[in-house]
């Protein structure tokens, strides 16, 4: 079966511009409603923000490789990249590292690509590893790189990448071709069709033994906040980890030929449903900042502990609703004590109420 770097066109994509065209005008008018609503949050705030919607994106790019990592620690060690927090020390390797991806990322996004800047990345995810050949390089193995599933007896290949022979080749042109196509670059492309042809293009050269995905999906946001001038914040290893069956599909189906169309509307798709996915987050955030100053000195230990359990689970919240069962686990209160304490989070505002007796579930009551 050929694969797309095995056909004569290679690395030349061809596409349907006008396919792009409205998901495009989209995304720069959704990118302005976003900067709009995070100017009007405070800069403590705004602080408080940042280290939400990075540390969500680190959690979900790692989750989309199978890799679970510890929120509180990921957002330790972020606190600490930005000043925050004076130390990280607890922090284990993985979170540390991919901490540190976002940050950079995050503050150098308008700097050229380099070979060195894929290199420190790589490093930084590859801290704790002990089967990795070459951390902070391209693979070298004469062993074919493939992207397999199944039990042994089975594999299904989904993918061969180039020799490891052709990497030095592969990447010094990738590189000019990210930089080339910047604004202002030699051959500028819009936002969207740049950021969806550096990921597949990345992926299907898959340079490192581990961590293409990761770098990958960083490559896209780095793309999409050089062609807007500033970092995006966007929700998009969230949004993709939520449908990630869908995200394999659509490189599975794209690797065969250098014809793009199809994954270049799906990326852009994923991004606009992202961009709508933080700005949920966005309203989220500013709403619980007005539920705390509403609430401000009305609520006892037990139901702080058991708001701030609530607000951790973020805009989903817990699955069918806070329990009577979840506020004993959460507080350690008697039943009675419980039973009273919910019923005057929900007389005082801050929680609502659906169903009776064992039915009954309290949701947040945010504006």
């Amino acid at each position: 079966m050929p694969w797309n770097w095995e056909d004569p066109n290679w690395p030349n994509f061809s596409y349907d511009i006008h396919a792009l065209y409205k998901f495009e005008a989209a995304f720069l008018l959704r990118s302005g409603e976003f900067f709009g609503a995070f100017k009007h949050v405070t800069q403590n705030d705004q602080a408080n923000l940042r280290i939400e919607l990075i540390s969500e994106e680190a959690l979900k790019t790692s989750e989309i490789e199978g890799e679970i990592l510890d929120r509180d620690s990921v957002q330790s060690s972020l606190r600490y990249q930005f000043g925050i927090a004076e130390d990280q020390s607890g922090v284990p390797a993985a979170e540390r590292g991919i901490a540190q991806m976002m940050v950079d990322l995050y503050r150098k996004f308008a700097e050229p690509l380099s070979d060195e800047t894929m290199f420190a990345w790589h490093k930084m995810l590859m801290a704790d590893s002990r089967t990795i050949q070459v951390i902070g390089g391209y693979r070298t193995h004469a062993d074919p790189m493939q992207v397999v599933s199944g039990p042994i007896s089975h594999r299904k290949v989904h993918f061969e990448a180039p020799p490891s022979e052709h990497m030095a080749h592969e990447m010094a042109a990738f590189i000019t071709w990210f930089n080339e196509t910047a604004p202002g670059g030699a051959r500028a492309l819009p936002a969207l069709t740049r950021a969806a042809l550096a990921h597949l293009y990345f992926v299907s050269i898959h340079p490192f033994e581990d961590g293409n995905g990761r770098i990958a999906r960083a490559l896209a946001e780095k793309s999409l906040a050089q062609n807007l001038n500033q970092p995006t914040l966007i929700a998009l290893a969230y949004t993709i980890e939520r449908k990630r069956k869908a995200y394999y599909d659509a490189l599975e189906h794209n690797n065969k030929s250098t014809e793009v169309t199809d994954w270049l509307i799906y990326f852009a798709e994923t991004v606009l449903e992202a961009q709508d996915n933080t700005n949920k987050r966005v309203e989220f955030y500013v709403a619980k900042t007005g539920f705390y100053e509403r609430l401000r000195g009305q609520l006892n230990d037990r139901q702080q502990k058991a708001i701030a359990r609530m607000f951790k689970e973020g805009i989903e919240g817990f699955k069918g609703g806070l329990s009577a069962e979840n506020y004993i686990r959460i507080t350690r209160a008697s039943r009675a004590t419980a039973t009273r304490d919910l019923q005057d989070l929900v007389a005082k505002g801050a929680l609502t109420k659906t169903g009776e007796l064992r039915h009954t579930r309290y949701y947040l009551k945010l504006d």
